[in-house]
Formats: structure tokens, C-alpha cells, sequence
């Protein structure tokens, strides 16, 4: 589908609402302490959190053509990512997991711009990015044997062009940038997609990133999931401006968009891709939302957030939402959402059996391939583990 809207991408991008591109203005010119308060971001808003329709006219086409149909699919996929989700969590809980990161909250914002990629773009995610891998068509339950400490992945890259989670925060956005710029250098159309959080934001090899994916003009889309807290850090306290705005200093465009509106993300990730695969090289996209559950399950956000914070995003919960446009418009029916209710409950069933019938960690595979050859001071300790080990049988009794 071409039309207005969807040929936009090709002119300045600095002249499109809630984004900066390479254009100086008075603004980048004034003290650092009055710049904030003259670039307030526009958001990107197809949905409001009521469910209601906005017309948006650099986005609409994007999203114009959409069917019922694909619509039920984008509300499915949320559905089922976040029951997984829950699942996991829950798991955890019962020892069954070594550590669980919920991505509760941030379905819009995967589903949306996963379902933008076509089958030959590759992703590179973090740890958290369980919606897009269900895009990917990664089975949940390969997800899992990571975090139960048995296999260090679980699935091929290569099948789903979809990376391993990559845990050093911000990493992975150097691997996008090398690898998009192998596929300009193979000058294949596809294009490279690389999420990250915003304390990944505030990390030196995001900002090398930046630089190189700019320089050789890399076919990239930068994928900025701001959940408002690197754990207990505010986003506040990492940046003096909006994070999106950031690549305004490294020659590209940056665009923020409402990240629990799954509509607004599929368009602006289309936009984005596009842009990569014409040859304009890089984007930054910054998902404005919000982390509704803990930074991981070893953490404890009520010691650092306040439960009128969630409340207020609570009402602008992604599913919700988009379930209150279903209805309003008459593409969904009480039928469609008991069926999915059932089909949720079948999943859940499913990664619970799958988990349980895991095996349970080798606690001396971490002394494994440290080195090509066997090491003094690994088998020492290698020793002093299996004796620390030993005196659990000792205190029970050698049960």
C-alpha cells in the first residue's frame, strides 16, 4: 500500500511531529537549562488509552489498511505473551526458574513493532523481549531452559533471525550495527532491529553504536523500550532531555511513541524499517511506557516507586486499550474473547508441563569452558565448590 503518509519517510524527517532529525534550530543553540523546557516531545498516538481512534497524518498510512482480522491477531499475541509472561513469573516463584524478567506492561511495544519486521529483518534483543520472540515465532518454551539454567539459549538464530538474549546491558546495539552493516555491504533490502531499555541509553557501547550506524548509514532501527526505571534509576536522572532526541547529535531521526498503543508502534516501526531498507540508514525509536512488575524477579520495586506511579499507568494499560477499540468497533466478540480465554489457559498448562519436565542445572557447568585447557585455579575451584556442596549431605546426615 502506497500512499501519502507511507512516502513521508523520504523527506527531512526533521519536519515530522515527535521527531528531530538533523536540522539545527534555535533551540539546540539555547543554555542547557532552558532546553528542556523548549523541546517537550510530541507523541505518536494512533489509540488513546480509551480506546478511541486519533488520526495521525505522517503515520495513518502505515496502519490504514489493517484488517479486523489483523487486528484480533495483534490483541492475541498480548494476550498470550503476557499470560507466558505470568506463567514464568509464577514459576520463578516456585523455585522451578533460577530468575525471570517480566516484560508485564510492555506488550504494545513488542507485539507492535515485532509484527512491523518482515521475515527476513533480524532482531537483536535483550533479555526482556519475550513478545517479540513470540512474532519470531520462538516457541515460549525455548525461552525458558536460559533462566532455568540449563542450555544457554535454546533456540537457532539462524531459524527465527532472531539473536540469543544478550545479558551486558546494551551490548547487543553494537552487534545490530556490525551486522546491518554487513547487510548494506551484501546490498540484501533487509533490515536490523535492535531493542534496548533506557538505562541501555546511558551505556558506552549504545553511544558507539550510534556513531557507527551513522557514519556508514546502517540499515538499523534502534528500538528504545523506556519503562521509566533502569531498576531503581528514573529515566529522569539519567538524561537531561527526552531520550528519542538523542540521536538528533549523531545525524539521524529519533521519534518517541506511545508504547502502549501496539498501533502506534507498528507504525512508526514500519517507518523506521522503511527507512533503513532505502538506504537513509538508522532511527532511534523511543517506546514511552511503562515496567507494571519488578526489574527482574530478584528485585523489589516497592522499595523505590510509590503504587499511585503503576495506578496511573494501569489506566493506560496496552491490552485494555486496544480491547476497548475492538469492541467499540465491532471487530470482536465476546465468542473471539472466550476462546482466547481458553486458548491462554492451554499455553499456560503447556509452558508449566514444559518447565517441570526440564531437568534440573549442572551446578559445576560454570567451571566449563573458561579455558581451552584445564587451569590451575579453576580446578581449585571446582574443588572448593564440591566441598561446599559436600557439607550440605554432611549436615543431613549423608542423605
Amino acid at each position: 500500500m502506497e500512499s501519502t503518509a507511507a512516502r513521508t519517510p523520504r523527506r527531512s524527517a526533521g519536519t515530522k511531529a515527535g521527531t528531530t532529525g538533523t536540522k539545527r534550530t534555535s533551540s539546540t543553540t539555547k543554555k542547557a537549562t532552558g532546553a528542556r523546557k523548549s523541546t517537550e516531545p510530541a507523541l505518536v498516538q494512533l489509540l488513546t488509552p480509551e480506546g478511541k481512534r486519533v488520526k495521525n497524518a505522517e503515520f495513518d498510512g502505515y496502519v490504514d489498511g489493517i484488517t479486523a482480522e489483523e487486528l484480533r491477531g495483534l490483541y492475541r499475541d498480548m494476550v498470550l505473551t503476557r499470560r507466558f509472561d505470568a506463567e514464568a513469573t509464577s514459576l520463578q516463584r516456585q523455585g522451578e526458574l533460577g530468575l525471570w524478567a517480566s516484560l508485564l506492561g510492555q506488550e504494545a511495544a513488542q507485539i507492535g513493532s515485532g509484527r512491523a519486521l518482515r521475515d527476513d529483518d533480524y532482531v537483536f534483543p535483550t533479555y526482556r523481549e519475550h513478545g517479540v520472540a513470540w512474532c519470531r515465532g520462538v516457541d515460549p518454551t525455548n525461552l525458558l531452559g536460559m533462566f532455568r539454567g540449563v542450555n544457554n539459549g535454546g533456540w537457532d538464530p539462524n531459524g527465527n533471525n532472531f539473536h540469543l538474549y544478550t545479558i551486558v546491558i546494551g551490548s547487543q546495539a553494537l552487534h545490530a550495527t556490525g551486522y546491518a552493516m554487513g547487510v548494506a555491504k551484501d546490498g540484501a533490502d533487509s533490515a536490523v532491529i535492535a531493542y534496548f531499555g533506557d538505562g541501555a541509553s546511558s551505556q558506552g557501547d549504545v553511544a558507539e553504536a550510534f556513531t557507527f550506524s551513522a557514519v556508514y548509514n546502517a540499515p538499523v532501527v534502534f528500538f528504545c523500550q523506556n519503562n521509566q526505571w533502569a531498576i531503581s534509576e528514573p529515566t529522569e536522572k539519567q538524561s537531561r532531555v527526552p531520550l528519542y532526541q538523542r540521536a538528533q547529535g549523531y545525524g539521524f531521526p529519533g521519534v518517541r511513541v506511545d508504547g502502549n498503543d501496539v498501533l502506534a508502534n507498528l507504525a512508526v516501526t514500519k517507518w523506521a524499517l522503511e527507512r533503513a531498507r532505502a538506504g537513509e540508514g538508522p532511527t532511534l525509536v523511543e517506546a514511552f511506557t511503562y515496567r507494571m512488575g519488578a526489574h527482574t524477579t530478584s528485585d523489589d520495586p516497592t522499595r523505590y516507586r510509590h503504587d499511585d506511579e503503576r495506578a496511573a499507568w494501569e489506566a493506560k494499560d496496552p491490552i485494555l486499550r486496544l480491547r476497548r477499540y475492538l469492541e467499540v468497533s465491532n471487530h470482536a466478540d465476546e465468542g473471539f474473547f472466550a476462546e482466547l480465554e481458553t486458548e491462554s489457559e492451554a499455553l499456560g498448562k503447556r509452558v508449566r508441563e514444559a518447565v517441570r519436565a526440564m531437568p534440573d542445572p549442572d551446578h559445576f557447568a560454570i567451571f566449563e569452558n573458561v579455558y581451552a585447557d584445564g587451569h590451575a585455579l579453576v580446578d581449585e575451584e571446582r574443588a572448593q565448590f564440591a566441598a561446599y556442596q559436600a557439607s550440605f549431605a554432611d549436615a543431613d546426615g549423608g542423605k
